[in-house]
């Protein structure tokens, strides 16, 4: 009876080996390069780019993402201490989606957090959090009037496509004007 519930427990574990072997080797991507911006003229080599007038940054991407879409959002910042969680600061967030997310299966977004310089500065100060993660936002770049921070644990949902764009936020894509 000990020997069968060795093998049973054996065979468990296996099954469990091979199942997060297949799991992990069927979520790594391919990860396309990223484009190269020549200084000389600055033109953005074998990529495309977005770009938001508006807050005044672009960020570079690679060619798979042509056709991305742009989801466009808020962050929420809430009160410290107290027994109750209120909102006392908000701000715009945009997503870039890759062209080949869809609802059945969705791919990992590039979020980007903006940010007045004043609600970075008190957003550092702690006087308020975004979030229950016990880290906040890392900054991506910055211009006269923003801050571009990435939100903390963005990617741990670990959704297709997360190490290309972990590639791409290394890569330094954003550049502000």
């Amino acid at each position: 009876m000990e020997n069968r519930k060795n093998y049973i427990l054996i065979l468990i574990a296996l099954v469990l080996v091979i199942a997060i072997g297949l799991y992990i080797y069927g979520s790594k991507q391919s990860i396309a390069p990223t484009g190269n911006v020549d200084d000389t003229t600055g033109t953005i080599a074998s990529s495309t780019q977005y770009t938001n007038s508006q807050y005044r940054f672009t960020l570079s991407l690679p060619q798979s993402w042509e056709g991305y879409s742009v989801v466009t959002g808020k962050w929420e910042g809430y009160s410290l201490g107290g027994q109750t969680q209120t909102i006392i600061e908000t701000g715009p967030m945009i997503s870039i989606r890759h062209p080949l997310w869809t609802q059945q299966v969705p791919r990992q977004d590039i979020p980007i957090m903006l940010f007045t310089l004043a609600q970075w500065n008190d957003l550092l100060a702690e006087k308020f959090h975004i979030g229950a993660a016990p880290i906040g936002p890392s900054e991506l770049g910055r211009n006269a009037q923003y801050v571009f921070a990435l939100p903390a644990r963005y990617n741990f949902a670990y959704l297709p496509g997360f190490e290309e764009v972990d590639q791409i936020i290394q890569s330094k894509a954003l550049h502000t004007f």
